[in-house]
């Protein structure tokens, strides 16, 4: 952490730019916000930076690999298993900021999500902090080689490609009641292309369509997909399987790699960044330690939803055998507490925002999503009622 930076920051704040902040982004496109906006941005050092960009590199080459793209197809859903890209467009790659013991701070995998995140959202939360707090010019939102500008062209390459815009479908069920419907708008706004709702969307044959405001119908040749098909189910399940059997439509990213690349990934990975990791029915017998140093995941759950951080040998011999397959059972890591705050320290996690560079066919690192915590994790419900904690972003100083 950036002590110097931390401590003007925190000496600047008020409550009042803060509510004047917060009533800004909620104004400014259609939707506002639906979760809480940490009191403040991570300040991160060159090398710490440097340490969780040299570990994302590795494990995005590691995820791409022909070992492991061979292994993760046993994760998707029969249902799934069809020809698609090659390659994943995004990823997400969540670390927690972990003390080694040695005074200083290291990065430890939790999560990975080949799924899109707020790719829109963080690009106006870094304009709108810039605007209503004092960022130093010299701190970075972006990875380097990126700006606003190539960030921007990327993800218009990635997202809407060579289509045109209005043939380009932000692909949500009931969108409006998302949490994360501040994102669909401001990718609205950065791309031009159209949230639509799955109940909305029309298939004829191979073809897909949907109606625009007046009524007029618009064929569709990309998803942007933002389904979780785990939490579909009866006919919009059926619905959203039988869109991706249409050879007229590409979809960015492909549903297949939601599970292709997630906590099912964790096992098969080696890497010094990587706490040990197991799926529960690959065990013979439970870690003598089981509740005080490990925790129990279902694979394909997000937001910290099913995830039990006391497993007992009891509570695991209650999942059925033919759903054990499902679990995951992850050694804890110690996060560290590393961020002042006016009523204590909080924790953090660093989200790296990968995307897809076709020219140089390799996913790359453009920005950061963080979530600070003062609970057991990292979700609302262990923070309620605290104060500097939830979704921000991390400036960083370049070597």
């Amino acid at each position: 952490m950036i002590t110097e930076l931390r401590e003007r920051y925190n000496a600047a704040f008020s409550q009042a730019r803060y509510e004047a902040f917060i009533a800004d982004l909620n104004r400014t496109y259609r939707f506002p916000m639906d979760f809480h906006l940490c009191e403040t941005p991570l300040f991160l050092s060159a090398p710490l930076m440097a340490e969780l960009l040299a570990a994302g590199e590795r494990l995005a080459c590691a995820l791409l690999s022909a070992d492991h793209l061979a292994r993760s197809r046993a994760a998707v859903p029969p249902q799934l298993q069809l020809p698609a890209a090659t390659q994943p467009e995004c990823l997400q790659l969540d670390f927690a900021l972990c003390a080694d013991g040695e005074g200083g701070i290291v990065p430890r995998l939790i999560e990975l999500q080949g799924f899109p995140t707020l790719y829109g959202f963080q690009w106006l939360l870094d304009r709108k902090l810039r605007q209503h707090f004092e960022i130093d010019p010299s701190l970075h939102f972006y990875v380097a080689p990126y700006d606003e500008a190539s960030y921007l062209r990327l993800l218009r390459e990635v997202i809407v490609g060579d289509c045109d815009p209005q043939q380009v479908a932000l692909l949500e069920l009931h969108p409006d009641r998302q949490k994360t419907r501040i994102d669909f708008a401001c990718t609205e706004a950065l791309l031009g292309i159209r949230t639509v709702c799955l109940t909305e969307v029309v298939q004829r044959g191979e073809r897909v369509f949907y109606s625009d405001e007046r009524g007029r119908t618009v064929p569709i040749q990309r998803f942007y997909n933002r389904l979780i098909f785990d939490d579909l189910s009866g006919e919009m399940l059926h619905k959203a399987y039988r869109l991706c059997q249409s050879a007229a439509v590409s979809w960015v990213s492909h549903p297949h790699w939601f599970f292709r690349l997630s906590k099912h990934s964790l096992p098969l990975l080696r890497d010094p960044c990587l706490p040990e990791a197991h799926f529960l029915a690959d065990l013979a017998a439970y870690p003598p330690d089981l509740t005080d140093n490990y925790v129990l995941k279902p694979l394909f759950s997000y937001s910290g939803s099913g995830v039990d951080l006391d497993p007992t040998p009891e509570k695991l011999a209650a999942i059925p055998a033919e759903r054990r397959a499902e679990y995951l059972l992850q050694r804890k890591v110690a996060y560290a507490p590393l961020v002042r705050t006016p009523d204590g320290y909080a924790k953090a996690e660093v989200r790296l925002l990968l995307l897809w560079h076709a020219q140089r066919a390799r996913l790359e690192t453009v920005a950061t999503l963080v979530r600070l915590s003062k609970g057991r994790m990292m979700g609302t419900r262990f923070n309620k009622d605290q104060t500097w904690v939830g979704s921000t972003l991390a400036y960083h100083q370049r070597a």
